[in-house]
């Protein structure tokens, strides 16, 4: 039997303690509003003025959501407003999470007024936003990239404050370096997964549990977003399968457009973070295991996520959903009894059908994206159980499921950035797409 050793057991839990936070609303947005809040805060007096500089994928996954606790506003300019009038940029990606009526009124009033000016940052990571706040007497500008609280540069009145190189002065915003992804490899996971000592995540876990649970429920119980969950579950009935499939489609329903309620992320993603979570809950009470055990398939399921997002990057045309639900099949069929052997022909089926999602920005739709995905990856659990196997050379598809999940990442980081860009374009209508028929 393969055995890591303790150093690796080690990283898997910094992994998780870095990946597993809580995040109100979509994470862009709220990427935003702290930048923009730590902006202010750095400025030491009110702002007259805020200019956001944001890249391609970050105006893409701003653009169709709802800003939480905003009052309906959606975009840029309300998510920065409201870090200013409302924001409280220790809470990072909860920012915004005590903003009161006063602080949305005033946002509203601010936005008409034109306080905000949003440009396109070109030549820049996938993820990047630079926040510059002019005051009476002072200016001040933080910007963000990589990941959605990585600050890698502050300035006031145009003297550097802080560098990323220069981080141990400022080790709240040092990038997430502590943990190596690079080492992460499905037979260590699993490993991991079935050995680690439960009293080191188990806190992590149960929170994911109780916040991704709570939104899941408020998504079925009230009209939010495209009511996906709810749909599924009034026309296709209340088996397991359905079940499993509509309260994570649920979640997305009410973090889309604009619930307050906080859910724990994976990959920088909420919508990831429900993902992996409801499939495997449902699951769990339908196996009846024990909380030890869903405690460990939920290690499996965010473990999985991660690994084979880090080879596509935070933010890309490939829809995080796929990876997720990879993270959630596997869990799965972990549940299910299945060995190594299943839980890797789980993630290549799931891979080999609806590797191929894109992104297209963050938007009630993405529920049924999540759902889309979800059933594909409970029907590669369901193939695997009965060992049947999408076979090498069909598409993507490797005989080592470490070198399908590398190919599915080469196609989202590098393959796909081209479409990325092209559907940044049809976004923001920079192309006439008539002209093309």
């Amino acid at each position: 039997m393969f055995v890591e050793n303790p150093e690796s057991f080690s990283n898997y839990t910094a992994i998780l303690q870095e990946e597993l936070v809580p995040a109100m609303g979509c994470t862009e947005p709220i990427a935003i509003a702290y930048a923009a809040a730590k902006a202010k805060e750095l400025l030491g007096e009110e702002p007259l003025h805020i200019t956001v500089d944001c890249s391609g994928n970050i105006i893409k996954n701003v653009k169709g959501v709802t800003v939480p606790n905003s009052g309906g506003q959606k975009g840029i300019k309300v998510a920065a407003t409201l870090g200013i009038t409302g924001g409280q940029a220790d809470k990072k990606l909860e920012v915004i999470s005590a903003a009161d009526d006063s602080a949305r009124a005033r946002c509203r009033e601010l936005v008409n007024a034109g306080f905000c000016e949003v440009n396109f940052a070109e030549d820049v990571p996938n993820l990047y936003i630079a926040a510059k706040v002019r005051g009476s007497a002072h200016t001040a500008e933080v910007v963000i990239a990589e990941h959605h609280t990585n600050i890698v540069r502050m300035a006031r009145d145009g003297v550097t404050v802080f560098e990323q190189a220069n981080a141990a002065a400022y080790p709240e915003n040092a990038a997430l370096s502590s943990a190596d992804r690079s080492k992460m490899t499905l037979r260590g996971l699993l490993d991991y997964a079935a050995r680690v000592d439960l009293s080191e995540v188990s806190e992590l876990l149960e929170r994911q549990i109780r916040y991704n649970r709570a939104i899941s429920q408020e998504g079925l119980d009230n009209g939010w977003g495209a009511r996906i969950g709810k749909t599924m579950l009034e026309s296709w009935g209340s088996d397991v399968k359905t079940r499993a499939i509509a309260w994570a489609a649920a979640g997305s329903d009410a973090r889309m457009s604009g619930c307050a309620l906080p859910v724990v992320i994976n990959s920088g993603s909420g919508n990831q973070g429900i993902t992996v979570t409801l499939p495997v809950l449902v699951y769990a009470e339908e196996f009846q295991v024990s909380k030890q055990k869903l405690y460990r398939a939920l290690l499996v399921s965010n473990l999985v996520s991660i690994y084979i997002k880090h080879f596509i990057g935070p933010l890309s045309a490939f829809c995080g959903a796929v990876s997720a639900a990879c993270g959630a099949g596997a869990a799965i069929t972990y549940m299910a009894g299945g060995d190594e052997k299943r839980i890797a022909c789980t993630i290549t089926n799931t891979l080999g059908n609806v590797g191929g999602i894109v992104c297209d920005g963050a938007k009630p739709s993405c529920a049924a994206k999540i759902a889309s995905s979800v059933h594909a990856a409970i029907l590669a659990y369901q193939m695997s159980m009965r060992d049947q196997q999408f076979q090498p050379g069909e598409g993507i598809v490797e005989e080592d499921v470490e070198e399908t999940i590398r190919n599915i990442g080469y196609i989202g980081k590098v393959g796909m950035k081209p479409t990325d860009h092209e559907i940044l374009n049809v976004m923001i209508d920079k192309v006439d797409v008539n002209a093309c028929v």
